[in-house]
């Protein structure tokens, strides 16, 4: 193998280690988040049916449906 060729290589193994690193950051951000969002979804149908609603709002078919 040429050492044009191992360069090429040593860049994309860098490159993946790299994209590798973000998508798991990405993925540890995405679980925060939905759980963030379950919660306020659970938060919002509690206070839904508090002010005297019959059906959570999380259950609701949009108006469009």
């Amino acid at each position: 193998m040429d050492r044009e060729t191992q360069e090429r290589i040593a860049h994309l193994e860098r490159d993946l280690a790299d994209l590798s690193d973000v998508v798991a950051r990405q993925d540890r951000e995405i679980e925060t988040l939905t759980r963030q969002v379950r919660m306020l979804m659970a938060r919002a149908a509690e206070q839904e049916l508090d002010a005297g609603g019959t059906v959570p709002l999380a259950d609701r078919k949009p108006p469009h449906w």
